[in-house]
Parts: structure tokens; sequence; C-alpha cells
């Protein structure tokens, strides 16, 4: 009889390797229950990057065929049920995870795993197969919370400059952003609740943010008006990963998946906009028009593009991209963000539509950089449009609700949930002209 070890964590450790009965046998050769083992596996780790459920489903189907099974899924934010059918019986299982998040160069490995998996799985064990799988979910993060603050502190000093900040609402927003990312990088290795992490890192980056503010305008005379930015101290948070996947499954009628996550960033976004309206209100910050840059044209868009870049490149360090794999999602980031930007000046297209386009073009892109080198169309695309996401719009509705000024307050909301709503839509629609598979259903 086998031993069963006990834990005291509301979610226990399942140790893969204790349930092999012929260590020596070839996965092909293994049993209904061992052979399923390996495509439960497979789906939690992939589940646990932050994908969507179709990617999820697509993984455990190829492991799945690769090993003469049918599997049957259905998939959650952070569990899943799943059921694997041979010839003659039948085999169930139920996972969860502890937490959800976002982890792209975890997500690379999995999906070259899966990939590369039915030419392998031939002349592997199932013990060397869960080795293999070992190697991917132990692999530590690429970088520090140092290196995450860095991270946030980049992408929210750019993002700033975008909504129209000028240089004291980026350095502000560089300190206030960077000290707060780090705050939460801190709490998450120490395993506390997202809630608590959330809400901790918002109130500190917006206090960071205050006080940076004051020693400007005490030393250097900045007008008051620069207080306005406080707004990109606590972009950092925004749930750009679980808003756009939870739009695509929905789209694909994985309708468990898309509403879990469509809640959970909704949760997310409401307790960084309360905190960071409590915090304002306490210190009576307010979220004015920023100040007139005075720049032209020209040089507005010379100076979108490298804060285009800037960031994406922080945002998707902050998913623990490689380095390569960040300047790519960069790259897509500043063409797609920029034009975008210019659609908004220099037409008459509604900020919704031109996100459309924004988004619909770093979908293309994302899927020619697939066909060439490999990387998950969804580890390019969601760090080059995150920086549309309207956070500016989201807390300047709860702002002016909080002050029960209702109708200021659901026209913001109305303009943030047309631009969210279209945003994925363009990564939907940049699919269905490239892939096939995605186009239909089988």
């Amino acid at each position: 009889m086998q031993n069963i070890r006990l834990s005291k964590h509301h979610h226990m450790t399942i140790h893969w390797k204790d349930y092999i009965s012929d260590e020596e046998a070839l996965a092909q050769d293994a049993n209904l229950k061992e052979r399923a083992s390996i495509v439960g596996r497979v789906g939690i780790i992939m589940l646990s990057c932050g994908t969507g459920a179709w990617r999820v489903r697509e993984a455990m189907d190829k492991i799945a065929r690769a090993l003469k099974l049918t599997c049957s899924a259905d998939i959650g934010l952070i569990s899943l049920q799943f059921t694997c059918f041979d010839n003659k019986e039948s085999y169930t299982q139920v996972l969860s995870l502890p937490n959800t998040g976002v982890n792209t160069d975890k997500l690379n490995d999995m999906e070259k795993f899966t990939t590369d998996f039915e030419k392998i799985s031939s002349s592997l064990t199932i013990k060397q197969i869960h080795i293999q799988i070992d190697h991917i979910q132990n692999k530590p993060s690429n970088y520090t919370p140092l290196i995450h603050g860095l991270a946030a502190a980049i992408a929210c000093c750019s993002f700033i400059f975008l909504l129209g900040g000028g240089i004291p609402e980026m350095l502000c927003s560089f300190v206030g952003a960077g000290i707060g990312n780090w705050t939460r990088s801190k709490l998450n290795s120490k395993h506390f609740t997202t809630l608590i992490s959330i809400a901790l890192s918002v109130a500190i980056a917006c206090i960071a943010y205050l006080c940076i503010f004051k020693i400007l305008e005490n030393f250097f005379q900045i007008y008051a008006s620069h207080e306005a930015g406080y707004i990109g101290a606590m972009l950092f948070v925004i749930p750009g990963f679980p808003f756009i996947t939870s739009m695509l499954d929905i789209s694909k009628l994985d309708m468990r998946s898309g509403l879990e996550r469509l809640s959970y960033a909704i949760m997310i976004t409401l307790v960084a906009s309360l905190v960071g309206w409590l915090v304002a209100s306490l210190v009576s910050l307010k979220p004015e028009n920023f100040l007139d840059l005075g720049l032209s044209p020209l040089l507005l868009l010379l100076l979108r593009l490298p804060a285009s870049f800037g960031g994406v490149f922080g945002f998707s360090i902050m998913f623990n991209s490689t380095w390569k794999m960040a300047t790519t999602a960069g790259c897509i980031g500043a063409i797609a963000n920029t034009l975008r930007l210019e659609l908004v000046d220099l037409t008459v297209i509604p900020p919704s539509a031109a996100a459309f386009l924004g988004a619909l073009v770093a979908g293309i892109l994302a899927s020619f950089i697939n066909h060439y080198n490999g990387y998950p169309r969804i580890s390019l695309t969601v760090p080059s449009i995150v920086i549309m996401v309207p956070g500016l719009y989201i807390y300047r509705a709860v702002y002016n609700i909080g002050f029960n000024s209702i109708g200021v307050g659901a026209l913001w909301l109305t303009k943030a949930i047309l631009i969210i709503i279209f945003l994925p839509l363009g990564l939907f629609v940049a699919r269905v002209l490239l892939d096939k598979e995605w186009r239909h259903f089988d």
C-alpha cells in the first residue's frame, strides 16, 4: 500500500510520481490512470500560466492524442475537471490551483513541450515525462522583486506619458509604481492573498507618488496640477491577461472560464480603484486633466513610439517574459498603440474603434511572429494591448461615483467598457483571419 502524504494546506500537493505502478513501462503502454495523470498535469500547469481555456484544452488534447486517449475537459479560472477515455474505460480527475497568475516564459516552455510531445512520447516512460514536466513547473522566476519593481516603474512612467502626463508626473509615477509593484512581488512571495497584496501595493504606490510630488513641489516649485498623474502609480495592477482571455474564452463559448476570468478581473480593478480613491480622498488628490505638453504632432508621434515600447516591455517583464520575448512584444506595442493614439488625434474615429484597430494590428503582427519563432500569440498580444486598457477612465468612474457624481462616473465607465470590449474583439478578428482552427469548431 502506498503512503499518502498529508498536508495542512488548503490546497494539497499532488505527488504525481507516487502513483506510477511500473516505472520501466513506456508511456504508450501505461494504464489509463497513469496516462490521464499526464494529461491533467499538463492542463493544470498551462492554467497556472494565466492562459485561457481554449489554449489549455488544446494542450490537453495534444497530449491525450499522443497517449491514445480521448479527453473532455471543463476549465475554469483556477480549476479544471476532465475525463479521459480509452477503448475500455474512463478516468476522471478534478484539479485546482491555490491562486492564479501570469507566467509567459513557462507558457512558452509548455507549448514547446506539448508541440514536441507526440514525437518523444513513444520512447519515454511515465516517470521520465513527469521529470520533464517537473523541470518546467519548478523553473524559478526570471526576475527578482527589484526587477519587477523596475519593470512596473518603466511601464507606468511610459503609460502616464501616453495619457498626457509630463516629466513631473512621469518621475512620480516611476517611483510610486516601482515601490508598489516591489511590494506586491514581496507579498506574493510570502503567499499573501490576492486582495491583500493588491490593496497594500496600490496604497503604498499612491502614498509614494504623493511623497515624491510634495518634494518636487517644495523644492522645485512645480505646479499643483501635476498631482493628477498619481493614477499612473497604480496602473501596474491592471489585470490585462484575465480581461483579454475572458473575452476570448466567451467568444469561443467557454462560458465558465470566461465569466470566472471576467469576475476576477473586475474584482481586481474595483479593489485597486477603491483603494486609490480612498487614499486620494484622504489626502485631497484629484484626477484632473493633465497640463498641455505643448508638443507638435510630429514630435508627439516620435515620442509615443518609445513610450509605447517601454510600457509594453515593462508589462512583459512583469509577466515573466524573457528579454527577447519582451522586446518583441514591445515592438508590436509600439506600432499598434501609436497607431491607436494617432487615429484618435488625427481622425474622427471614436476611441473604442481606434482600440479595435490597434488590437487588430497587434494580433496580426503577433500571428506572423508566432509562425516565425513560435512565441505564443497571447504572450505577445496581451502585453502589447494592456497599455490600451483605459485604467484612467475606470478610476475616474469610481472616483466620481464615490463622490456621488453618478452621471459623470457613468459616462467614464461607459467609455471604459466600450474600449475593454473592443480590445479582445480586435484580437479575435485577427485570429479569425489568420488561424483556420480558430475559425471553426470541431
